[in-house]
């Protein structure tokens, strides 16, 4: 039998959040499972990831092969890394839950204000000299 670790929808329209689940590579996106081991909320900010590590990595070592989308978040949670060293995340959460998001005319603004504070600082620095 051909295992999978993959996603498993669930949730109300437009509000959805996913079970990590290991499945039999035949079955339905949403049908029958062998093991629930984590938990993905997509809406939340930011994300929310739940994964059960010891089992994951259980089931990886067994030959379960995960789907693209699972394989980034084993690697967000650092699960891939115990399963293979070497084969780091692209981006690192601590980071960027420290952010806060800006909108495109928000940004511009702070640029702009930004350019303003350096050209008014370089400009009496000239003056006094």
């Amino acid at each position: 039998m051909a295992v999978k670790l993959r996603l498993r929808r669930e949730g109300a329209k437009k509000a959805p959040h996913y079970r990590i689940v290991v499945a039999d590579s035949r079955a339905p996106r949403d049908g029958r499972f062998l093991e629930i081991i984590g938990e993905y909320h997509p809406m939340d900010q930011p994300s929310t990831i739940k994964v059960d590590g010891e089992r994951a990595l259980h089931w990886l070592r067994n030959g379960a092969q995960p789907t693209d989308q699972v394989k980034k978040l084993l690697r967000i949670e650092g699960v891939w890394e115990e399963f293979k060293p070497g084969d780091k995340p692209k981006r690192d959460r601590s980071e960027q839950a420290d952010k806060p998001k800006l909108s495109k005319k928000a940004k511009a603004r702070a640029a702009e204000e930004a350019e303003a504070a350096a050209e008014s600082g370089e400009g009496d620095g000239e003056e006094s000299s």
